[in-house]
This record gives structure tokens, sequence and C-alpha cells, in this order.
């Protein structure tokens, strides 16, 4: 399709219905992370399971991202699209009307699978109605839904709960959806379609299999203490299978589910995996803020919500930003800043403390919206500045599915790991806490080892002391991650050298 076909007003429109839909999608993501301990509460569910709720969303549209090039091309994307749009919408109503945990995941699920289309769909879009000059502003466009979304679903899904329940957390999605696929319907063009393309069933499965074997191990992980259950040796074994048979598949067949083309392009692949740590670097931090501030500094749900809020605001000035400046400054140095901005953020919130207040959160947050913003947006135009137009569908769909693999592996990981820096944090300190202990008596001189609820007291406070050291080592680790990605950047080249 020619940009210079659609009208502006078109153009306009289309960008407004068809990002109404991926900023629904990518809202999603996040929107359900302050409602946790409702949902937990209201579902019995216990503090590892309640992950699920997250990661199940997330996996499975990583596994079903990468078919959405194959769909597109065999039967349009328009229809795709309307059709991603309609289930995902049923699939919102059936969260919001799940009785238990089971249903509850089963439904994320489908949302997932459902939404897996929108955003890959979504960039493709917008690159394929703007010339290629325009191409910069228009990442820029999309970015609002790769990252805004994220940062603004906490704050939505705060107010939500506070003011209705959790369960409008989902429900909220059924006018939104309504809109996107009412103004689609009118307004979205068709693209060509390759009728007689076939689908490596084969490579499709072995993928799925490899992706979901590992976050199945990666959820499960900690709950069966890793290595020592048999169910953890058994999806380890069946992920690194599936993937050596998958890379074998893709070599050796004819026409392969992700062709090994996509990958001759440096850039492209040095994008993706910083994309993969974008996902972890957006998507952990949004999984553990509201635990903090909700169970150790007692903020309530709404405050909770309106604390992720300054991310929303660093994201909106560094769009400001970036929509005048990125065609004319250098995509490297624009997304090194970023990591480097993200990493300062991971630095400031390691050193937080149970007494810490609120202007820590709000800060650090600004900086991270900033910087995932600014990396994001060039991220996204410099990896498809020198890839083939034809390979564009199965780009798009790659680079989106590392980044929610990357996504669903940080949340899986951070939550495993601050369960056990808590409890190896919560030994060392109990280990202190004796009556032979002089630095104890000195501090505690009235402490009654002999009442039971001095002794309860104590073992809350421990507790509580040894969870907020967990969440500084999982911040700590972010930080490290943020650094070692920035040195990516140095191997990228500028698309005019491309």
């Amino acid at each position: 399709m020619n940009p210079a076909d659609i009208t502006p007003a078109k153009r306009r429109l289309i960008t407004v219905f068809i990002m109404g839909a991926a900023v629904m999608n990518q809202i999603d993501t996040t929107i359900a992370n302050v409602a946790l301990p409702h949902i937990q509460g209201a579902t019995s569910a216990s503090r590892e399971q309640i992950g699920w709720v997250l990661t199940s969303y997330i996996i499975s549209m990583a596994i079903f991202t990468p078919l959405t090039g194959w769909l597109a091309s065999r039967f349009g994307r328009r229809r795709l699209i309307l059709y991603s749009i309609m289930a995902f919408t049923l699939a919102s109503g059936l969260c919001g009307i799940a009785v238990s945990l089971d249903e509850l995941i089963l439904f994320r699920m489908l949302q997932g699978i459902a939404g897996s289309a929108l955003v890959p769909m979504t960039q493709a879009t917008l690159l394929d109605i703007n010339r290629p000059e325009d191409h910069g502003k228009a990442m820029a466009i999309f970015g609002l839904a790769a990252v805004t979304g994220p940062l603004f679903g906490p704050m939505l899904g705060g107010w939500l709960t506070a003011n209705f329940s959790w369960r409008w957390c989902f429900l909220i999605n059924l006018p939104f959806g309504l809109f996107s696929w009412v103004g689609l319907s009118a307004y979205m063009p068709e693209w060509p379609r390759v009728r007689e393309m076939r689908l490596d069933f084969t490579g499709f499965g072995l993928l799925a299999l490899a992706i979901g074997a590992l976050q199945l191990m990666l959820d499960r992980g900690q709950q069966l203490d890793w290595f020592e259950s048999t169910e953890i040796w058994i999806e380890t074994i069946v992920s690194g299978g599936a993937f050596y048979l998958f890379l074998v598949h893709s070599f050796t067949t004819a026409r392969p589910f992700v062709s090994p083309a996509v990958f001759a392009d440096r850039n492209f692949v040095i994008c993706a995996i910083v994309g993969f740590f974008l996902g972890i670097l957006i998507y952990s931090p949004l999984a553990l803020l509201p635990q903090m501030l909700e169970g150790l500094m007692g903020y309530p749900t709404l405050e909770v919500g309106l604390s992720m809020a300054p991310r929303g605001i660093g994201v909106l000035l560094a769009m400001l930003v970036l929509g005048r400046i990125i065609g004319h400054v250098d995509s490297r140095v624009l997304i090194f800043g970023g990591l480097a901005a993200t990493a300062f953020s991971m630095f400031w919130m390691s050193h937080m403390t149970l007494q810490a207040d609120g202007r820590i959160i709000v800060l650090s947050g600004i900086l991270q919206g900033i910087g995932s913003s600014s990396v994001f947006v060039p991220l996204a135009a410099l990896a498809f500045a020198t890839l083939p137009a034809q390979l564009r569908n199965e780009g798009a769909a790659i680079a989106t599915l590392v980044r929610n693999f990357g996504a669903s592996v940080g949340i899986a990981v951070v939550q495993a790991m601050t369960v056990r820096s808590a409890a190896a944090a919560q030994s060392r300190l109990t280990e202190n806490l004796r009556p032979d202990n002089p630095a104890f008596v000195a501090a505690r001189p009235d402490f009654d080892f002999g009442l039971p609820e001095s002794i309860a007291q104590l073992s809350r406070e421990v507790t509580r002391q040894a969870l907020m050291v967990s969440y500084v080592d999982a911040f700590r680790v972010m930080f490290v991650l943020a650094l070692l990605s920035s040195l990516l950047i140095f191997l990228l080249r500028s698309p005019r050298q491309g």
C-alpha cells in the first residue's frame, strides 16, 4: 500500500482507533498489579500462585505473537486486527466475572492469545500508512502504546479497585474495545494477502513448547525448590530440547515458521536483545512496587496506583522531546542515554528503606519513564531501519515476542528472587536476636523473651525488614542489567552505515 493514497484525515483516524486497541492491550499487562492483594484474597491464592495472573497473560501473548505475521499475510491484516479486538474484549469480560483463580488464569491466557496480534500489527500499520520520512514520528506515537500503557496501568487499576472492585480492571476494556472495533471497521484499509502461504506448524509448535515449558519452570521453580524437583528437570529438558529442534528445523526446512533472514540483519538482532532487557526493566519494577508499597509501607490501594503515575509523566515528557529530535540525533545516543537513566533510577530505588518518603518513588518513577521511552522509540525505529519491507510483519512479531518474553521472565525471576532473598535475610537477622547477644540487649533492654506478644511483634518486624532487603536486592540486580544492556549499543550501526 502506498502511504500517499491515504488522506491525512483518514491516517489520523486510523492512528487513533488502532492506538486505542494497542493501548488497551498494553494496559492489561500491568493493570492488575495493584489489585493483586485483593484478587489473592478473593481467590484464596498463595503469594507464588497469584503471580500467574500477570505471567499467564504475558507469556500466552508472547507465544502467539510470532503467529501474527503468518495470520496477517494469510487472512489479511484488517481481518486479523478486527477479530483480535473482538476476542480480546470478550475475554476481558470473562476475566471480570471469573469466580476462581483457575478461571481467571484461563481467561487471562485467552486475553493474551487474542491480544497477541494488536501491538505488532499496530507497529506494522503505522509504518505502512506513513511515508518513510515520517517513520520516526510514527514510532514515537507507537511508543505511547508500548510504554505508556504498562506505566499507566497500575494507576488506572488502583483507582478502579479502590472505587469499584478488582473486576473492573478487566470490565473497563468493554467500551474501549467496542470503540476501537467500530472505528477500524469503518476506516481500516486492507493489505494484499498471500493466500498460498503455508504455516509451519512444526516450527510454531516447537517454539511454543520451548517458551511455555521455560515459563512454567520459572514460575513453579521456587515453589518446588527448583532442581530438587523432578518436574523442574522435565520442564528444563523439554524447553531446551524443543528450542534446539526449533533451530535445526528452521535452518533445514524450505518454509520455516520464523525466517532466518530476519536474523541476518545485525541491527534487528541487537535491538531485539536490548528489547528483551527492556521488557525486564519496564515490567519487573511494576510487579514489585505495588506489593512493596501496599504490603510493607501501608499505602492504600488508590495511593499505590497514584504512586505509579509519575512514570507516565516521564513518558509524556520524553515523547514531547523525542518526536522532535529523533530524526536529528543518532538513535544510538538516545538509546544509551535512556538505559543510563533507567540504570540510575534502579540504583536510586536500591537504596530505599522502610522509612523512605514518597519523593523517591515519584522522582525515580519520572526518571524511569523518561529512560524507558528514550530507549523504546529509537529502538523500534532502528530495528526496522535496515530490515527489508517484506520481512516487516515477521520482524514486528519477533520483536514483540522477545520483549514480552523478557517481561514474563523478569516478573517470574524477581518474584522467585524476592522469596529466596527474604528467607535468607530473615535467617541472618534471626540468628542475632537472642538473649545472649549484647548488641540486642543494649538496643532493647526491656524486651521479654518470655512474652508471646513480644515474640510475635519481633517476628513481624523481622519479616518486614527481610522483605525490604529482598526488594532492594531485586532493584540492585535490575541496575546491573541496565548497565550491561547499555554496552550492546556500541554494536549497533547507524541506518546510513547499514
